[in-house]
């Protein structure tokens, strides 16, 4: 992810409303994160003796979201065309329900980013989200082919172990590395949702096991609608779906491909 998202403008913070819980500071391990388990609360459930709070987590695959992006788009997204992290961050929170009922669950939210050799004003937007309340994992990007889908699943895992994971919510259309996982942890108990780009998330449309939300269908999540046909949503009369490429940068370099 080379680009800089838009860092959206914070809300003021609403009066009289209960702040929902966090999980604590993510552990650097499996072992450490069952090793510090918090005491009993609401919302908890008791396995092998150890207190398990329930937990609704979110993950975003950060790589995964900004190519996906331009590529429904068919071009370079801009500040209007990027996702909003405040308008995601509340419509999260809402679906954990009300904080202070005795069964509400902490929330979490994390989001997990490769990080150029020279970043540029990255450091503006891992601080804008920070300050909306998500957690940031990134990690240096220095081969072409480094990725962290790795360690969205190792921290997936590690909140299961240490929590009661009640609702999983996975910002990816990747699903080569996420659909087994994540079909699992629905037969487990977690309620699983996938959010991302109908035309690339053919592996959670398909599942009977996952929940898929078009990320567009996100209250806010964009300043304005996105310039794509959705496959999912035509008008009745049909619609043109303009080619993202140039037909002859496209045979140009298929020609170069088959001539080697």
């Amino acid at each position: 992810m080379t680009d800089v998202p838009a860092v959206p403008q914070m809300e003021p913070p609403r009066t009289g409303v209960p702040a929902a819980r966090h999980t604590a500071p993510v552990s650097d391990s499996l072992d450490a994160a069952l090793a510090t388990l918090t005491e009993p609360g609401p919302g908890s459930a008791v396995e092998d003796g150890r207190t398990s709070p329930a937990l609704d987590l979110l993950i975003w695959d950060a790589p995964n979201i900004d190519m996906t992006l331009s590529t429904v788009i068919g071009a370079r997204p801009t500040a209007a065309s990027r996702p909003r992290f405040d308008a995601i961050a509340a419509w999260f929170v809402e679906g954990a329900g009300d904080p202070s009922a005795p069964d509400a669950p902490d929330v979490e939210a994390c989001v997990f980013a490769n990080i150029p050799p020279q970043p540029g004003t990255l450091q503006r937007w891992v601080e804008a989200l920070r300050g909306f309340g998500y957690g940031v994992f990134a990690r240096p990007k220095t081969q072409s082919d480094d990725d962290i889908d790795q360690d969205m699943l190792d921290h997936i895992d590690v909140r299961a172990h240490s929590h009661r994971l009640r609702r999983l919510v996975v910002f990816s259309g990747d699903g080569r590395n996420f659909a087994e996982p994540l079909e699992q942890l629905v037969r487990e108990g977690t309620h699983v949702t996938v959010v991302a780009f109908s035309e690339v998330a053919g592996y959670a449309i398909s599942s009977d096991l996952l929940e898929f939300i078009d990320i567009e269908d996100v209250p806010g999540a964009f300043v304005e609608p996105l310039d794509r046909v959705r496959l999912d949503a035509l008008p009745p009369d049909g619609a043109w779906l303009r080619p993202t490429r140039s037909l002859r940068d496209f045979v140009s370099s298929f020609t170069a491909r088959r001539d080697r």
